[in-house]
């Protein structure tokens, strides 16, 4: 049976007819709700008869494949005299420009449409309009021109012989690809205990289409677990595509390497790992176009070649997509970007997937697969999600931007100074209240003033004209077009926020509850996993996370030893607040007699830098006894390296790491064996008290949740995750010492991992006895 090849209209007309050069200079913001209206505005005022969105499909069959190629046309007229068949484009570029010189992907598009609408109803000839609508002036140009049939035919065919070779390429590879995948064996001797249990759940929702979420222990090797059988579903033609989700990079090395590691075994499988553009860029100094940059000037007329260089290659990493782009001369990000959409999986941030500004279209909105969501350390979504769901705009930021077009723009200056006339007046109303105030509708008054603004930047930067203050109206510009995309979602899930910070003030919109739009993002694909080594309690994930009601929940214990984990709970030691002074000193005692039971090396967590600071001032007297390496507020990827490069099996003399739990070092770090010996974690791991947290607590108060969802399990988890670093493999031991009262009482204890063998402490000197006998065992 032969392969179908599924393809949308717009796809196959980008990928035959776009040429010349990569131009990234200023274009506006598509400007989707305006566009939409736009179209349908359009669509309302055609003539009796006129039908929008009309399906239309044709299948051709080669000798390799079935090449299905559908889409929408916008509207279809039919009268007496002709078949109009129509393409409706919205746009802020120059009218007169386009009618000098269109898209020719455009018309390629409505040609497309109009050769499968005479095919389907055998006319003879059709008349096909390409539309463009200015989004600032209303203004509308039509372009029209009757065609042929066999006009129509000729130039189809031209396309898809066009395209055929490289979907016969594609054919060839996705076949032996599964002959690979369906006899791919499990890539070790055997299942790590608890690792087949996940892999099973793994492939079971996929073959549902259904969503699952797991928390599985550190060590349990999670990554394979959900590759693995993922892999198997795209050689049963249960899945299309896997988008493999990190928050990370460690995320993405992990299962770079699975990957790599399966391709060892015999598996043959396209992966791309996307990385940021200004990480990849060639050119970070010069402009994204072709008089800037050597790489995009006739970057489209070399990306085919490109791209059958690359495919040569099974691991599309960041080494081999650059080395590929320096050869071809093509951007590497949009040379990356194009890869994707051929690839069989994609590891990326987040964002490509979740973030309303930059998630893939590409796939989520021009084509719809059957894709399969892995994502990994799920539980750092929460957060996340809320940061790409929120927006804000700061006072000081307009005020300095009209100093810098003083006398340059005055439409962009005296549009700025109406924006700041407002959050004047709003600054002093949030002063006289203390300096901060919430509203849960959206800010009066402002959007207006924000638009207005955002055109008439728009008119001056589509201009693409150098200026010392171009940049800044630019990251002005785009601030204020993500602020309006909020806006444009804005429901009872998010609360205005209005703050004076610095002498500055803020109005934010503050998306507290997430999960409606999760749950909106989730349906891009067929099939989701969440998973983590932190998911405790699932209902409080399956909720913020927008899972469906029917989401499997399963969670895996450590397959490691009970006995090779010491944990401890110094139950009499308040670390609030409050209490921090007062207790600091009894902390440092016990971290003294936790270092020095054995010679090791070890890490401290503390929920915050100024309480880290006031337990390293006092350690720092007696270091000389022991190595002291500390956190740092700005720490680049250089400066995170050589932090864990200290934690060797080889030190002469113990090393005491001290860190922020949470931070970098809180999670997704690999310590194995007598590279950590032990960790202190100081607290509950409670999240700051601060007004946004507080109107979480009160959101999710009216389910009797608010503090276990804005504080306790938000905090338990940053707990887990730094205990978690502890017991990498079965080879390790370790002990862990809980410093807070509050471990003790049964809302937290029943956090805990119940396989935990947990003792309470009482003094150091009770420490001490417990410790000394485990490590001696272990020797």
């Amino acid at each position: 049976m032969k392969e179908r090849h599924q393809i949308a209209v717009r796809t196959l007309v980008e990928y035959v007819l776009r040429s010349g050069d990569l131009d990234m200079r200023f274009a506006a913001q598509g400007r989707p709700l305006e566009g939409i209206r736009a179209h349908q505005r359009i669509q309302r005022q055609r003539p009796d008869g006129y039908q929008a969105e009309v399906p239309v499909s044709i299948e051709l069959s080669s000798s390799d494949l079935v090449l299905a190629i559908g889409g929408r046309i916008d509207g279809v007229l039919e009268t007496e005299r002709a078949t109009v068949v129509e393409e409706i484009k919205s746009t802020t570029k120059d009218l007169d420009q386009l009618k000098r010189d269109p898209n020719p992907c455009h018309w390629g598009q409505v040609k497309v449409y109009a050769y499968l609408l005479a095919h389907e109803r055998n006319l003879d000839g059709v008349t096909v309009q390409l539309t463009y609508v200015h989004l600032d002036s209303g203004d509308i140009l039509e372009l029209v021109e009757s065609l042929d049939r066999d006009v129509l035919r000729d130039f189809f065919e031209d396309l898809t012989q066009r395209y055929l070779k490289w979907a016969t390429a594609l054919t060839r590879w996705r076949h032996a690809r599964d002959q690979t995948l369906m006899a791919l064996p499990f890539p070790f001797a055997r299942y790590r205990a608890g690792q087949r249990t996940m892999a099973v759940a793994v492939y079971r929702a996929i073959r549902d289409a259904n969503q699952a979420l797991i928390q599985a222990s550190t060590g349990i090797g999670k990554t394979m677990a959900a590759l693995f059988p993922a892999l198997k579903t795209i050689g049963e033609g249960l899945t299309d595509r896997i988008f493999f989700l990190t928050a990370r990079n460690t995320g993405k090395t992990s299962a770079i390497k699975a990957l790599n590691l399966l391709e060892e075994k015999g598996c043959r499988l396209k992966r791309v790992s996307l990385t940021a553009k200004d990480r990849i860029c060639f050119s970070p100094e010069a402009t994204c176009n072709p008089d800037g940059c050597e790489y995009a000037r006739g970057h489209f007329d070399r990306l085919a070649s490109a791209m059958e260089a690359a495919f040569e290659h099974d691991n599309l990493d960041r080494e081999t997509i650059e080395a590929a782009a320096r050869i071809h001369k093509v951007c590497p990000f949009e040379f990356s970007l194009e890869l994707s959409r051929w690839a069989d999986c994609i590891i990326c941030d987040y964002n490509y997937a979740f973030d309303p500004r930059v998630y893939l279209r590409r796939f989520f909105d021009e084509e719809n697969g059957a894709y399969t969501f892995l994502i990994d350390e799920a539980h750092n979504l929460v957060d996340r999600s809320r940061e790409m769901f929120s927006a804000q705009l700061q006072k000081g930021d307009f005020l300095e931007l009209r100093r810098k077009v003083k006398g340059q723009l005055p439409d962009v200056y005296k549009a700025a100074g109406k924006i700041n006339t407002w959050m004047r007046s709003a600054a002093k109303a949030t002063l006289e209240n203390g300096g901060f105030q919430s509203d849960r509708h959206p800010p009066d008054g402002i959007e207006p003033l924000l638009r207005i603004f955002v055109r008439l930047a728009e008119r001056w930067l589509a201009k693409n004209q150098p200026a010392p203050y171009r940049e800044l109206l630019l990251e002005r510009y785009f601030e204020t077009h993500g602020f309006l995309r909020v806006l444009d979602r804005y429901d009872d899930s998010y609360v205005t926020l209005h703050q004076t910070k610095k002498n500055d003030f803020i109005v934010k919109l503050f998306c507290i509850d997430p999960s409606r739009h999760l749950k909106a993002a989730l349906k891009r694909c067929r099939t989701t996993v969440l998973f983590s080594a932190t998911m405790t309690p699932a209902h409080y994930f399956q909720n913020i996370l927008g899972c469906d009601s029917k989401a499997t929940k399963l969670s895996i214990p450590s397959p490691f030893p009970r006995r090779h984990l010491n944990v401890f709970i110094a139950g009499n030691i308040s670390t609030t607040y409050a209490q921090r002074a007062h207790s600091i000193d009894r902390i440092v005692e016990l971290i003294q007699t936790f270092i020095h039971s054995k010679k090791g090396n070890y890490l401290c967590f503390f929920p915050s830098y100024e309480y880290m600071a006031m337990a390293v001032e006092r350690i720092e007297s007696w270091s000389t006894k022991f190595s002291l390496i500390v956190q740092e507020r700005e720490m680049d990827d250089k400066g995170r390296t050589c932090f864990l490069n200290r934690f060797s099996a080889h030190n002469q003399k113990t090393l005491v790491g001290f860190a922020v739990m949470g931070g970098i070092f809180g999670e997704g770090i690999d310590l194995m064996g007598d590279r950590l010996s032990g960790a202190v974690i100081v607290s509950v791991g409670l999240p700051a008290v601060c007004p946004e947290r507080n109107l979480i607590r009160a959101y999710f108060d009216q389910n009797g949740e608010g503090f276990d969802f804005a504080y306790r399990f938000p905090g338990i988890n940053r707990v887990l995750q730094a205990a978690g670093r502890v017991i990498r493999s079965d080879k390790d031991r370790g002990a862990i010492l809980l410093v807070d009262r509050r471990f003790c009482r049964s809302d937290y204890r029943l956090l805990l991992p119940s396989q935990w063998m947990i003792r309470c402490v009482n003094s150091p000197h009770q420490l001490k006895t417990h410790l000394t006998p485990f490590w001696s065992s272990s020797t």
